[in-house]
């Protein structure tokens, strides 16, 4: 009897860790998506500011292989039943399960779930860069909060696409400041080149129409505000009753598989995985492809009877794409604390583009390292 696969997501992690299993022997796998293309969440920024961006539908990403797709949304996890409840086709069984669905965008201060309001967007998700995008057609002006990768990948790239735009970074810490001293001072001299308008050391207490407000009072005017500040999982892992962290990512051993519920694997975002040292992995591209072939190779190590070995993994570098022209490639400890070597302009941006290719070649030809 073959072993049913359920992957929930065909995001970076998803995508490559169902076509990964698929090459399990007496393995058969179904792959669960809301959409019916994949989406590269690397490039919303660019997506958002308007450049045109080619479509990766999943059928040609698919081809070849032997996973079904299904295309509908998730709507709740029940594993003591290995069943997940889909709000089109019903519930759909499973013998193993991984959850790759992610994260979403936080939520600003006194914003609570459901639709944000016209004047406030997100660039995480596909359908808000799709509304960021239609927005920013009429927009005179627009203020992008948070200070992270997304933040300053997101601020530049409307500022060097969009030169019309009074363009604003609002940040609760100062610019830059995960980087080390010679990456702040290149990013700020790119932000200043730019004519980005930078507002840094107070976090933002509300956001209405007319731009967000500051802690200490100020008001930033903008009339489309763009919240990039914190990630948040979906709430189904923990709503199904799986151990989650306080931030509700999944609990999970060094096999990548739930600690309450080993049948269940997390992979990207939506798992907590940790390094030998106990340090959790940060949410990001970079840790989730690894981190999805690691867990089908604990997948094939337990059907086969063998012991799970921990994955190994460390830090290299940190890498923004700041417009299309220039970049900054921050290089780091092995955890993820940086060091004094950057590399910048045209150069760290062939670099940047040669690291979102190559995710991208990751979802077409996925595989798995001799040792890990």
């Amino acid at each position: 009897m073959s072993t049913h696969v359920v992957v929930l997501g065909a995001g970076y992690t998803g995508l490559v860790a169902a076509k990964l299993a698929d090459r399990l022997p007496g393995v058969r796998v179904t792959l669960v998506n809301e959409r019916d293309r994949f989406v590269e969440r690397v490039r919303l920024h660019q997506w958002a500011s308007g450049q045109a961006l080619p479509p990766r539908p999943l059928s040609a990403l698919l081809a070849g292989t032997g996973v079904d797709l299904v295309v509908d949304r998730v709507e709740s996890l029940a594993p003591d039943r290995r069943t997940v409840s889909l709000r089109g086709a019903g519930p759909l069984g499973y013998d193993l399960l991984v959850n790759a669905l992610g994260s979403r965008s936080g939520r600003p201060p006194g914003v609570g779930p459901g639709p944000l309001p016209d004047h406030l967007h997100s660039i995480n998700e596909a359908d808000h860069g799709d509304r960021l995008r239609a927005r920013l057609a009429g927009a005179r002006s627009v203020a992008v909060v948070g200070g992270g990768l997304t933040g300053l990948e997101a601020v530049t790239e409307l500022a060097e696409t969009r030169p019309e735009l009074e363009v604003h970074l609002v940040t609760g810490r100062a610019a830059g400041a995960d980087l080390s001293a010679r990456g702040a001072r290149y990013l700020r001299s790119v932000l200043a080149d730019l004519g980005v308008r930078v507002h840094e050391g107070s976090p933002v207490a509300e956001v209405p129409p007319e731009g967000p407000v500051r802690a200490d009072g100020r008001l930033v005017p903008a009339d489309t505000t763009v919240w990039t500040a914190g990630f948040r999982v979906p709430e189904l892992a923990g709503a199904a009753g799986l151990e989650v962290t306080g931030t509700g990512r999944m609990v999970v051993d060094e096999g990548l598989r739930s600690v309450s519920h080993p049948e269940v694997y997390g992979v990207g975002d939506a798992a907590a995985a940790r390094r030998s040292d106990g340090r959790e992995l940060r949410m990001a591209c970079a840790t989730g492809i690894p981190g999805a072939q690691h867990a089908v190779r604990s997948m094939a190590a337990r059907l086969a009877g063998r012991p799970v070995r921990p994955m190994r993994f460390r830090y290299f570098n940190q890498c923004l794409s700041l417009g299309r022209r220039r970049g900054l490639i921050q290089f780091v400890r092995a955890d993820d604390s940086p060091v004094e070597r950057i590399l910048t302009g045209r150069a760290a941006a062939v670099y940047k583009e040669a690291m979102v290719r190559g995710a991208y070649l990751a979802q077409r030809h996925p595989w798995i390292p001799v040792s890990a």
